[in-house]
């Protein structure tokens, strides 16, 4: 059995299906496993452990939602417990699997030919080659459709040209999906590892998402074949439709997180003695602790509604960003709070906690930042746009 019980003060687990408890399950033995043995040293050494992307696959993660190629055919509220669950390991895990998921088999599967899809989908679903999504540029990222990276035609190629910045799965991928501008309209391509013209380069001196790969690619005029245009991607809602892949899957994963930093300090707080008597006898900390359950409560509840909204064909963006904004603010403030209780200890590896904190500060940004849900919920809700 797994040493992680869990979080579930509103007996949510009776409202799960006996598939999703074992899928949350078996991820969560695996993280268990797996992952905490070795996350501590992966995130000090800036390290992704290469070595877990074998046995993510062969869990099923990667492809999980599709029935088609091999896929698991999951649904969404198992795929969003398996991502709490490697982001209760770490974000590094949790944010490769979900890039290889929505940010490069979704658009594959989804814009991409059939050509594309029956020879990309088999290996990336079976961890035989791995994705990046390159979207973000150094001066462009919260308006990406401001971008510089243009494609230009040339014969039977295209040429392209720019900079992406902070791309997850840089340096690892065999394949990215580079999003460029076609006569002005924003296009979708594939650009193999290796083509020339096209060089990856890691991020270093990060103090936050260490374990994770984070790099640059920089296509100098880069030739690839026409056939490596995805037909179906025209427009920024392209790129911006798989964005909300991932931010659904980052709500669940901050859930993880917040578990994670809550049961740590809670087990700290009974333990640490002061003044004679533990911490947890202390109203100051009691009511700190009842602030992080309620919270995560909150997003419990409020993720398993996104899942049953996606099953069913009705999400829209504006209720994924609502979750992705709350759940990720929630996991950062419970952070924060654990390491307060924590106190000098909450400084060191020894404890979990600051690494979450720290990889949250991250996710806080990454797929649209905070601000950026906020203007997506103004507009959803007023119905003017305070974008431009």
């Amino acid at each position: 059995m797994t040493n992680f019980v869990g979080v579930d003060h509103f007996n949510i687990d009776e409202l799960l299906t006996e598939e999703q408890k074992l899928i949350r399950n078996t991820v969560r033995r695996f993280v268990d496993e797996e992952v905490m043995p070795i996350i501590k040293d992966a995130f000090e050494a800036g390290r992704f452990p290469k070595e877990l992307i074998p046995k993510i696959a062969a869990l099923g993660l990667l492809g999980a939602t599709l029935k088609e190629y091999g896929g698991a055919g999951i649904d969404s509220i198992s795929y969003g417990l398996a991502m709490q669950e490697l982001e209760r390991g770490d974000t590094a895990i949790r944010s490769f699997c979900s890039v290889q998921n929505g940010l490069v088999i979704y658009p594959i599967y989804t814009f991409g030919s059939k050509e594309q899809k029956d020879y990309w989908l088999p290996k990336l679903m079976r961890g035989e080659a791995v994705g990046c999504f390159g979207l973000t540029e150094p001066e462009h990222g919260s308006d990406p459709g401001a971008m510089d990276t243009v494609a230009e035609r040339d014969g039977d190629s295209f040429v392209l040209n720019g900079v992406k910045s902070w791309i997850t799965n840089a340096t690892l991928a065999d394949v990215a999906v580079v999003w460029a501008k076609l006569d002005g309209v924003v296009r979708g391509f594939l650009v193999e590892k290796g083509t020339p013209g096209f060089t990856a380069v890691k991020i270093e001196h990060k103090m936050s998402a260490r374990a994770s790969d984070t790099g640059e690619l920089y296509l100098n005029n880069c030739r690839i074949p026409k056939e490596n245009m995805l037909p179906g991607a025209e427009g920024l809602r392209a790129p911006l439709m798989c964005l909300n892949q991932g931010r659904y899957a980052i709500a669940w994963g901050a859930i993880g997180a917040a578990m994670a930093c809550y049961t740590e300090v809670v087990e700290y707080a009974k333990q640490r003695i002061q003044f004679d008597k533990p911490i947890a006898s202390f109203q100051l900390v009691q009511e700190k602790l009842a602030d992080m359950l309620t919270e995560i409560t909150k997003a419990q509840l409020l993720c398993l509604r996104l899942g049953q909204l996606r099953d069913a064909g009705t999400i829209k963006p504006a209720q994924i960003s609502l979750a992705k904004r709350n759940n990720v603010a929630m996991a950062l403030q419970i952070a924060r709070m654990a390491r307060d209780l924590l106190g000098a200890n909450g400084i060191t590896l020894d404890y979990q906690t600051i690494r979450h904190m720290l990889n949250l500060e991250s996710v806080y940004t990454l797929e649209g930042t905070h601000h950026i849900q906020t203007l997506i919920l103004g507009q959803d809700i007023t119905g003017i746009s305070a974008f431009k």
